[in-house]
């Protein structure tokens, strides 16, 4: 199985982040995906509408779906086209990528989370981790280390 490739989490132009995602799942690889938009959406996006927090990736019948993703339109979106701000939104991703994370899915018990939405290249792309949930224990256990990270700052701070 082919490794793929690690792309740097983007600087710029990030419209929304999934800060929940890091604190309850272990993120094990990340993958960048298109997204399939509708018109009012893009708009939207620009304008920096959008959350993620609550939403996730499924695969179905062979392509990878983003659902619970919040996009709400624009007060000045058209008036002929319905604006569901909530719809599932296709994600595209090579045959290649989504029957590498089907196998992890399926087989690994590994879950799809979307952990960042941002724009590069003048189009919208949204960083997917395949992650594993984190026990209570472990949640604590990386609690503990921040703490200690910060405090080993602060006593650095002050020795100098």
């Amino acid at each position: 199985m082919a490794k793929a490739k690690k792309n740097k989490a983007p600087t710029g132009n990030v419209i929304a982040v999934n800060r929940r995602a890091r604190h309850d799942f272990s993120i094990e690889d990340r993958l960048e995906a298109g997204l399939e938009l509708q018109g009012w959406e893009v708009r939207s996006l620009r304008a920096g509408r959008a959350q993620i927090a609550e939403a996730y990736v499924v695969l179905k019948r062979g392509e990878c779906w983003l659902l619970g993703a919040h996009i709400p339109p624009l007060p000045s979106a058209s008036t002929h086209v319905v604006a569901d701000p909530t719809r599932t939104r296709r994600l595209l991703l090579h045959r290649h990528e989504i029957d590498r994370l089907v196998g992890a899915t399926e087989r690994r018990g590994y879950t799809l989370v979307p952990l960042q939405l941002y724009w590069k290249r003048g189009r919208a792309k949204l960083e997917i981790g395949l992650a594993k949930g984190k026990r209570k224990h472990d949640k604590r256990e990386d609690e503990k280390e921040k703490d200690w990270e910060r405090q080993r700052q602060r006593l650095m701070r002050h020795a100098v």
